[in-house]
């Protein structure tokens, strides 16, 4: 039985942000359900140009990451109202490859209740313009308080990390579904 890759996406340049230690503590989780990798290389990506080639090193390694996930789960915060620019850099950089085309993707919003609306709104639509398949039961929100982070840069709180890691496995389950052959049924009589 192979394991299913998912990769995980902060919108969050900050070292120590709440959606930061949400992805972390889902890595920290994963056991033998999935495989969780952190993408670490926002700050590295270039501004996005349409048809550079060769392509920057940095975005290549975007693009073998990807490839080599089977679900991808982005957690975001929201800046002037919508996602970062460079969350949507690193969504520019997919288009032309179609990194993300049918590909399981999934979002947690871990912003206190009333915010991250937009960041969300907007992350949905650039998913769906990418082409990626949005796994609805694997999305939602889940605060994440910064309070509740511990000194290891992970969620202390163990309710909100079992939340987490619901939505991890509930996307992990449908990647898996997605991978598996399907069977034939013979008609012949």
């Amino acid at each position: 039985m192979t394991i299913t890759r998912i990769l995980l996406i902060s919108g969050s340049t900050r070292e120590g942000s709440t959606n930061t230690a949400a992805l972390r503590s889902i890595a920290a989780d994963a056991g033998s359900d999935f495989e969780a990798v952190r993408f670490d290389g926002l700050l590295g990506l270039p501004a996005f140009v349409p048809g550079e080639e060769p392509e920057p090193p940095a975005v290549e390694a975007l693009h073998r990451q990807l490839a080599a996930a089977d679900a991808v789960l982005f957690c975001t915060p929201e800046y002037a109202g919508m996602i970062p620019g460079s969350l949507k850099n690193l969504l520019e950089w997919t288009v032309g490859n179609a990194d993300l085309s049918e590909k399981p993707v999934a979002y947690v919003n871990v912003a206190y209740e009333g915010r991250g609306e937009a960041a969300v709104a907007t992350l949905r639509t650039v998913l769906g313009y990418v082409g990626a398949e949005l796994v609805e039961a694997a999305c939602g929100r889940i605060t994440v308080l910064q309070s509740s982070i511990g000194p290891d840069g992970l969620v202390a709180d163990q309710h909100v990390r079992g939340c987490l890691n619901a939505a991890a496995r509930a996307l992990a389950a449908h990647a898996a579904e997605l991978a598996e052959p399907a069977t034939s049924v013979s008609l012949d009589t």
